[in-house]
């Protein structure tokens, strides 16, 4: 199933994305991880055929704009985003689906905005990044010192598409050539000094503050509707992890096999694809086996 490509032009930001299904179907937001773009779910929204998935490229990436100059990316102004996008779309409510990063903004948005999310699908991510309060200031100490060199930063450039494919594919959450090609298609742009990538440099700076555990553990508890959160066998769930899950009132917590894009692999996708349906049939039925 070939993608339908977007472009959003929202009051206060640009964002593209792409979509599979009919969209008169029942809706799914799909949020990316940090650094990867909406070719994250070219593998598995395809095989989620019965609904309308619409996969954004988070600010900053792929093919969206970046965030104004010096405005540091918090995850919550993702929010904000996302409910101007579903507002401009028509979607009053709908479901979420992300991974990763992806995956804590999909949390949060369904804590503060609990009319408009019908249940969540979380990919070997649950929630924000989190910081020990009497760590704050150490936190945003660094932040801006590493901010204050970005302008400074070495440019990557790779001699070809195929030399930056081959770098993703082998970076630190490695992923099929396939799966890499599609990532670096949305993420890099063609110069006289070679290719490079067009996602916001920004991106990779410290955060200037984070939520505190206790935090991000009330966020969580304002979570009412089904929720199913799908680790990885070889992923990047930590003792916290679990921890922060049982904030969670309705949540089923499964692991499957694959490694943090298993959403993205041949391998394990048909199985992760099977599961997000059951739990995506049964939320829209209303009978969900939470």
């Amino acid at each position: 199933m070939t993608p339908v490509q977007h472009r959003f032009a929202l009051p206060h930001i640009q964002l593209a994305g792409q979509s599979w299904g009919d969209s008169d179907a029942e809706p799914v937001i799909a949020l990316h991880g940090w650094l990867d773009n909406a070719a994250s779910f070219n593998w598995l929204a395809p095989k989620l055929s019965n609904y309308y998935i619409l996969a954004p490229d988070l600010a900053g990436h792929g093919y969206s704009d970046h965030r104004p100059a010096a405005t540091p990316y918090y995850i919550w102004d993702n929010l904000a985003d996302l409910l101007a996008l579903a507002d401009q779309q028509g979607l009053t409510s709908f479901h979420l689906l992300g991974h990763s990063m992806g995956a804590g903004i999909a949390a949060l948005l369904a804590a503060v905005a609990p009319e408009r999310v019908r249940s969540l699908v979380l990919l070997d991510g649950l929630a924000p990044m989190t910081t020990a309060a009497e760590q704050a200031p150490a936190q945003m100490a660094q932040a801006f010192r590493q901010r204050s060199r970005i302008g400074t930063r070495h440019v990557k450039y790779y001699p070809s598409f195929d030399d930056a494919v081959t770098a993703r594919a082998g970076s630190r959450f490695p992923v099929s050539q396939a799966a890499a090609a599609a990532l670096v298609e949305r993420a890099l742009s063609p110069s006289p000094s070679g290719w490079k990538w067009h996602t916001d440099p920004c991106l990779i700076l410290p955060s200037v503050l984070r939520l505190t555990e206790a935090q991000v553990c009330e966020f969580l508890k304002l979570i009412k509707v089904p929720t199913l959160l799908c680790l990885a066998e070889q992923g990047i769930a930590t003792p916290q992890t679990h921890k922060l899950a049982a904030c969670v009132e309705s949540i089923q917590v499964d692991t499957l096999p694959g490694s943090h894009h298993f959403h993205l692999e041949v391998g394990t996708v048909d199985p992760l694809a099977a599961h997000i349906l059951r739990h995506l049939d049964a939320s829209a039925s209303g009978h969900s086996e939470i």
